[in-house]
C-alpha cells in the first residue's frame, strides 16, 4: 500500500471499524500469502488455498479502497 494509504488508515482505522477490520485482514493475508510464497514446494492443497487467500486479500483491498477514496473526497473538502 502507499504511504499515503497508510496514513488515512492510521488516521481512521479506531474511528471506522470496518476499515480497521478490512486492515487487520489484509496484513493476516499477506503473513500467510508470505508463508506459502516461503515454501519450496506447494501441494495442490497449498496451492488451492494460496489463491483463495489472493481472492480474499484482493477483495478486501477493494473494499478499503472504497473506503479510504470516501475519506480523501472528505478532506480534499476541509
Amino acid at each position: 500500500m502507499e504511504q499515503r494509504d497508510l496514513e488515512l488508515i492510521k488516521k481512521y482505522r479506531e474511528s471506522d471499524e470496518l476499515l480497521g477490520k478490512l486492515y487487520d485482514e489484509h496484513i493476516d493475508f499477506e503473513k500467510q500469502l508470505d508463508e506459502f510464497n516461503n515454501k519450496s514446494y506447494l501441494t495442490p492443497d497449498d496451492e488451492v488455498q494460496r489463491k483463495m487467500i489472493q481472492k480474499k486479500k484482493l477483495l478486501g483491498r477493494d473494499q478499503i479502497e472504497s473506503i479510504l477514496a470516501k475519506y480523501r473526497k472528505m478532506e480534499k473538502m476541509s
